[in-house]
């Protein structure tokens, strides 16, 4: 028996998700996102497991290089670019391609007299207000870029949407017009849609597509589980009871002790906490799966244990096993318990966590 939590990954699953972008945006070209260890379930597994994908997307330099060094040959694109002229170099040297997004970036590319040796996607702020040239500007620094001797030719062109979760804020379709106008005379790929703008905005495809969240099977709607969109969840996070104790109405539970018991009560003691990823803030309620059955969470999160009600399942004992969140038991639905998003979940899994693929 495995100690404490592990988390099971389903590769199939993935590609199934691949699949699913694919029927969303036929025409186009897919930038699989794969930053932060593939938003937790693993850089280079996730990697392999698509293959057959147009290209893959990092946020910084660090993840191209382990992602080179492992072997990968497929086109990467480093988001965040870089902020130095040693970045730039090993931009060059693992030949990686970066997103522009600067003055600082252009002014040190135009210092750099080789030839045609590095592939730019230069960025528009159209609205997000985070990295990218403004409108007013977009068009001199394109011009510039077409002048350096080191950018291959042509330039990518993207921009990144901030309220495509949202499909009654019409501020993505200003986006994209926006962008739209600025860039309509260029002959270049164009970049808009990510996971959201590419399953509800048509207007978003373009060239090419940059999902991220959906590839894991998640959901990038508040409102949804991913599920219900036709994707599968990668990851599912497990553990098993250490202990099955009555507690008598009256006392109260873990730290603080918090939780009151108004009734006599079986809990359960689950070695998993916040440790090992599991929210700090998940609410009294929020559910696991004991057996396959539901049964909520009582008492604080602590960080290696939680405890839940098993009341209901009067025959429960240590060993038995415990769904954290899978496929029977939304990611989603407990980031809501937890007031955050299913993003900070599979992102925030620790190294003590066991990984097993399927």
């Amino acid at each position: 028996m495995i100690v404490g939590g592990y988390a099971v990954l389903r590769l199939d699953a993935v590609r199934h998700n691949l699949a699913k972008v694919r029927a969303c945006a036929p025409a186009a070209k897919v930038m699989a996102v794969i930053k932060a260890n593939a938003y937790g379930h693993g850089l280079l597994r996730i990697a392999k497991a698509l293959t057959d994908v147009d290209a893959f997307a990092v946020a910084r330099v660090n993840e191209g290089i382990y992602l080179r060094e492992a072997g990968c040959t497929q086109p990467i694109t480093v988001l965040e670019g870089f902020s130095s002229a040693n970045e730039l170099d090993a931009i060059l040297r693992y030949q990686l391609a970066t997103v522009v997004h600067c003055v600082e970036q252009l002014a040190i590319l135009q210092q750099m007299p080789e030839q045609a040796q590095l592939s730019v996607w230069l960025k528009m702020d159209t609205g997000m207000n985070r990295l990218g040239f403004k409108a007013s500007t977009f068009s001199d620094v394109y011009q510039a870029l077409q002048q350096c001797a080191i950018v291959k030719q042509p330039v990518g062109l993207m921009t990144h949407l901030a309220s495509a979760d949202d499909i009654n804020d019409d501020f993505t379709v200003r986006q994209i017009r926006l962008f739209n106008e600025v860039t309509s005379g260029y002959a270049a790929p164009r970049s808009i849609a990510n996971s959201a703008g590419l399953m509800v905005w048509p207007e978003a495809l373009a060239d090419w597509v940059r999902p991220g969240v959906m590839l894991y099977g998640i959901s990038p709607f508040p409102d949804r589980a991913g599920q219900s969109l036709g994707l599968q969840p990668v990851m599912s996070l497990h553990s098993h009871l250490i202990a099955v104790k009555p507690i008598e109405k009256g006392e109260t539970l873990g730290y603080g002790g918090s939780w009151h018991c108004e009734e006599n009560t079986l809990v359960g003691v689950v070695a998993i906490g916040y440790g090992d990823g599991y929210p700090r803030h998940a609410k009294v309620g929020t559910p696991v799966l004991v057996n396959g059955q539901r049964a909520p969470l009582i008492g604080r999160v602590s960080m290696d244990m939680i405890t839940v009600d098993l009341t209901s399942q009067p025959h429960a004992k240590p060993g038995d096993p415990v769904m954290l969140w899978g496929n029977e038991l939304p990611v989603e639905e407990i980031a809501n318990c937890a007031d955050t998003i299913p993003y900070t979940l599979v992102c925030g899994i620790t190294q003590r966590v066991q990984f097993i693929d399927v």
